[in-house]
């Protein structure tokens, strides 16, 4: 009876120390957890089933390893929030996967994602034909983000933090070095400056960093 009131006792506590360290952990949505949240809650998972599965241990053992993921994840989030290469690197960037009705054969084989889940998701959107999609990412999360010919097209960060995004520059029929030189003309010689620099109605828009506003 007494194993009973501890299994108990360490649900109820186990419960609401997990709900506190979600939060403090921040508001993602299931379909937009990064490779580290994955990583990070099935290891908890499995620290609060080891602690629920053996009463006998001090619960403590339990509580510090959750403690030490909080710290890894916020650590992690942090370096994410300062670091593009390191989100590129962890998370991974949205591939083109349909660019003006044509399919991006060499995009799906590389990232083994099959015409099968592809039109799956097309369905699920509620478009019948590749030809009508203009533009289609699939973005790190799993999730096929669409646009077709009537809706407003996407737009692209061709500077991210500081650095230029290659692949984009490359998908607005630019050249990096086009880029660097609009900025020039701008008054800007330093792309590190630039927080976010886009291409909207055929002009460039960017946002300096706050240090250079």
């Amino acid at each position: 009876m007494n194993e009973f009131l501890i299994v108990g006792f360490r649900t109820i506590f186990l419960y609401a120390f997990l709900v506190f360290i979600l939060r403090v952990m921040g508001k993602r949505e299931v379909g937009e957890l990064g490779v580290i949240d994955v990583v990070v809650f099935i290891i908890m998972a499995e620290v609060v089933a080891f602690s629920l599965e053996s009463p006998e241990k001090k619960i403590i053992h339990s509580i510090f390893p959750v403690l030490l993921l909080l710290g890894i994840q916020l650590l992690t989030s942090y370096i994410s929030l300062k670091s593009k290469k390191f989100r590129d690197v962890v998370d991974g960037d949205p591939t083109l996967i349909i660019q003006d009705g044509v399919i991006q054969e060499d995009q799906m084989r590389k990232h083994r994602y099959n015409l099968d889940d592809l039109f799956q998701q097309l369905r699920e959107q509620q478009i019948g034909s590749v030809r009508e999609v203009s533009y289609a990412y699939l973005e790190p999360s799993g999730n096929l983000s669409v646009f077709t010919n009537e809706n407003s097209q996407p737009v692209l960060a061709l500077i991210s933090d500081g650095i230029i995004q290659s692949r984009h520059v490359k998908i607005i029929g630019k050249s990096d070095e086009w880029l660097v030189q609009e900025l020039k003309e701008q008054g800007v010689n330093d792309v590190k400056q630039i927080f976010y620099c886009s291409f909207e109605e055929g002009k460039l828009h960017f946002q300096l960093k706050k240090d250079y506003q």
